[in-house]
């Protein structure tokens, strides 16, 4: 038998808003340990946010922020022309913002998680990897601190103090760099549910990841992501969770993880 591992399921939820629904929000938090929340800055809005903090307590997942770009246009999947400093205070101001509805419902802030463009230029940007990570630290340096395996963003945050929870995507294609290759390309966005359980099973037992040129990358994973605009995303989780119970992989958030990893 395979040794016994635990691994946390992540999903960025609460990307509805107003009037407008992205995702199968409560049909994913039944699938993962912990959940990334838009902050109303890349997507969601404050009724989205409270109803979807209230929704992981009522499903026992842990919540994080998904900080992004202002960008409601562009999904937050645009790079903005920012300076470190905006960087930072808008970070800041998301975490403050989600952190409130939190509080609201008796829930405590797990961790936090850059979302679409600001988390791939931060992966690449040391100055918007440390801003990011200086934002964090300077709202509460127990939030857990997401970030891919030897990226910039890793290394700002441990530069930060905070602790890292290394993460793999399963449902999405790596460049040869280590960074997401980009949506434009065929095969960037995995819908395959068997596929994707497959990638995030390698990189939990072999700490591999292969990239979209075909080659083996070194990855460690605290944590992985399945995207909750995916259309298949709940078919995916479903395949992933199926795949991880087969190999006694066990699922829980990321705090209690990283407890174990130590």
């Amino acid at each position: 038998m395979p040794d016994t591992r635990t691994i946390d399921l992540n999903a960025d939820l609460g990307e509805s808003f107003g009037a407008y629904t992205l995702g199968s929000d409560p049909l994913v938090i039944k699938l993962i340990s912990s959940a990334n929340v838009a902050c109303a800055a890349h997507a969601g809005d404050p009724r989205t946010m409270d109803d979807t903090v209230q929704m992981s307590r009522e499903c026992g997942v842990a919540v994080g922020a998904h900080p992004g770009f202002p960008d409601l246009v562009g999904f937050g999947r645009r790079a903005l022309d920012v300076t470190p400093r905006e960087v930072e205070t808008d970070v800041v101001f998301q975490i403050g913002a989600l952190d409130g509805f939190c509080r609201r419902h008796g829930v405590t802030l797990q961790h936090v998680k850059a979302h679409g463009a600001l988390y791939n230029v931060s992966l690449v940007d040391p100055a918007t990897a440390h801003a990011i990570a200086s934002a964090v630290a300077s709202y509460n340096k127990t939030l857990i601190f997401v970030a891919p395996f030897g990226s910039c963003l890793a290394q700002a945050g441990t530069d930060a103090g905070l602790e890292v929870a290394f993460e793999g995507f399963a449902d999405r294609a790596y460049a040869a760099n280590g960074t997401l290759a980009s949506r434009r390309l065929p095969g960037a966005v995995i819908h395959d549910p068997a596929l994707a359980a497959a990638r995030a099973l390698q990189m939990i037992r072999e700490h591999t990841v292969e990239t979209i040129e075909g080659e083996t990358m070194p990855i460690k994973v605290h944590t992985v992501c399945v995207h909750g605009d995916n259309p298949r995303a709940v078919d995916i989780l479903t395949e992933l969770r199926s795949t991880l119970s087969r190999n006694n992989i066990q699922v829980a958030p990321m705090r209690a993880v990283l407890t174990a990893d130590q």
